[in-house]
C-alpha cells in the first residue's frame, strides 16, 4: 500500500482536498494528514467541515508543531506529498527552506530525498515574489500544480471538477487512477 503526506494549507479550495482524500480512500492509498490553523479554519468556512469529519479518509493526523513526526525524517517511508491547497506562506517557506512547521519540514524531506512533492498553489493574480517562489520550488524538485480544473470532459458540478484535478494530483505522486477522465483529442467530434 502506497503511504503519501497530505498537508491542507489555508488557502482556499478545500474541496480539492477532500475529494483527494475520498480518491485516496478508494484507491486504498495510506494518507497522513496535516492541517495547519488555518486550513482549519477554510476547511470550516468552505464545506462546513472540522478535522473529524475528515478522520474515516486519514490513517493518522499529526500536529503541525510536531517536528518528532515521522514525515520529519528522510528514513520515513513516504512516497510522495501533497500540499493541497497551498498557500503562498508556505510556499514561500518551502522554496526558502524555512522549516517553521511540519507542514515546511516534510516539504524539505521529500525534496532532499527526491520523492515527489506536489504543491497546489492557489492565488490570483500572482506577483513577482510569488512567481520567483514557484520558480525556487520547482528547480528543488517541487511540482507546481494549481487547480485549474479541465473543462474538456463537461464536469456538471464544482465536486466534479474538484475529483479530476484531485485524480491529477494522485498520478503526479505515481498513483494510477484508472477511471481519471483523458483528452481524447478532437477526432470524432462535432464542430
Amino acid at each position: 500500500m502506497r503511504k503519501i503526506v497530505l498537508a491542507i494549507s489555508g488557502a482556499t479550495g478545500a474541496v480539492y482536498a477532500l475529494e483527494f482524500l475520498k480518491l485516496c480512500r478508494h484507491l486504498e492509498v495510506e494518507v497522513h494528514g496535516l492541517l495547519s490553523e488555518a486550513g482549519a479554519q477554510v476547511l470550516k468556512l468552505e464545506l462546513d467541515l472540522t478535522r473529524r469529519d475528515l478522520d474515516p479518509y486519514v490513517a493518522k493526523w499529526h500536529e503541525v508543531h510536531d517536528f518528532a513526526a515521522p514525515m520529519s525524517s528522510g528514513s520515513s517511508d513516504f512516497s510522495g506529498m501533497a500540499v493541497l491547497p497551498c498557500t503562498m506562506g508556505s510556499l514561500a517557506a518551502i522554496a526558502n527552506g524555512v522549516c517553521g512547521n511540519l507542514i515546511h519540514r516534510a516539504a524539505d524531506v521529500m525534496l532532499k530525498e527526491r520523492r515527489p512533492l506536489v504543491l497546489a498553489v492557489r492565488e490570483t493574480p500572482l506577483n513577482r515574489t510569488h512567481l520567483t517562489n514557484m520558480l525556487k520550488a520547482y528547480e528543488a524538485g517541487a511540482i507546481i500544480c494549481p487547480p485549474m480544473p479541465a473543462l474538456y470532459h463537461r464536469p456538471r458540478s464544482i465536486e466534479e471538477m474538484a475529483r479530476f484535478f484531485a485524480g491529477r494530483v494522485a498520478e503526479l505522486l505515481g498513483i494510477e487512477v484508472a477511471d481519471l477522465p483523458r483528452w481524447q483529442g478532437l477526432a470524432g467530434k462535432e464542430e
